[in-house]
C-alpha cells in the first residue's frame, strides 16, 4: 500500500500528464496472472472499470494456490486477537491462542467477486488494487499434523483431515472468511489491446478440519505475500 500512495501522489503532483491523460471512462479487461515463491498462484479474471483518471469497478477472479507441506495457523480473529470490531486492524496477536496445521499438501481454488481501485499516471501507464469480496472455494481433502499451543491438550500432535473453506468473504482482517487473493500492481499498455502488469500479490489460504480442535476452532489459514507478473488484454480498443 507504501508503494501505491507513492505513486498516486507523484500523479497529482505532475500536471503535465493530467494534462495529457486522454483515456477512456469505461475499460474491460481480461487478465492471466501468476504469483510465485514458497507457493505459486494462478490467476485469471475479468475486470470492467467506470471512470476517468480515477477508475473504480468489479470483476470476477478465479485464484488457486499450490504449495508442498504449508503451516495455517488459527484463523479466526475472536482467537487471534480477541477482537472482532474495526480495532481488530491494530490489536496484538495472542500467540497462545495459536494453534498450527501442518498439511502435506495445499491445493485450493476460489472464485470470487473482485472489487477494483485504479488511477492512471498516463495515457499508458495505470497503478492499481483490487481485493476479493465474496466467493466459494473447492479443493481435495488433505491430511496434515495438529499441534496445540497447549501441549497439554488431548488432541496435539495428532493427525487431522481439512479441505478449503467453502465459502469466501472479505470483512476487516482476521475477520476475513475462506480464501481471498488482492493486488497491488503497476500496468503498461505495450498496444491498444495488449498491457503487461507486476506487483504483489496477498493471499489468504484457509482449510477447514472435519471436526473441532481446542478453541473449539475448525479453521487455520495461510498468509502469502508473493510478487506477481500477468498479461492483461481488452477485446475493445483503448
Amino acid at each position: 500500500m507504501r508503494v501505491f500512495s507513492i505513486l498516486i501522489l507523484a500523479a497529482l503532483l505532475s500536471g503535465s500528464a493530467f494534462a495529457q491523460y486522454q483515456g477512456p471512462r469505461r475499460q474491460k479487461n481480461l487478465d492471466a496472472a501468476l504469483a510465485a515463491g514458497k507457493g505459486f498462484s494462478p490467476a485469471l479474471s475479468f475486470q470492467s472499470l467506470y471512470g476517468g483518471r480515477f477508475k473504480i469497478g468489479w470483476g470476477v477472479r478465479y485464484t488457486g494456490y499450490f504449495g508442498k507441506s504449508t503451516e495455517l495457523v488459527t484463523a479466526p480473529a475472536a482467537l487471534t486477537s480477541g477482537k472482532t470490531d474495526p480495532s481488530v486492524l491494530f490489536s496484538e496477536n495472542i500467540l497462545s491462542n495459536f494453534d498450527t496445521l501442518t498439511l502435506n499438501k495445499v491445493q485450493s481454488n476460489a472464485l470470487n467477486a473482485v472489487i477494483n481501485l485504479q488511477f492512471s499516471l498516463s495515457n499508458r501507464f495505470e497503478v492499481g488494487f483490487n481485493i476479493d469480496a465474496i466467493g466459494l472455494s473447492f479443493g481435495a481433502q488433505q491430511m496434515g499434523r495438529f499441534h496445540s499451543a497447549s501441549e497439554s491438550a488431548a488432541l496435539d500432535n495428532t493427525v487431522q483431515t481439512a479441505k478449503p473453506t467453502t465459502f469466501n468473504l472479505l470483512l476487516i482482517s482476521d475477520n476475513d472468511r475462506g480464501n481471498l487473493n488482492s493486488e497491488l500492481y503497476a500496468r503498461y499498455w505495450v498496444s491498444d489491446r495488449m498491457a503487461v502488469r507486476a506487483g504483489l500479490s496477498f493471499n489468504f489460504v484457509e482449510y477447514t478440519t472435519d471436526q473441532k480442535l481446542t478453541f473449539d476452532n475448525d479453521r487455520f489459514r495461510y498468509k502469502s505475500l508473493l510478487p506477481m507478473v500477468a498479461v492483461s488484454f481488452t477485446p475493445f480498443a483503448k
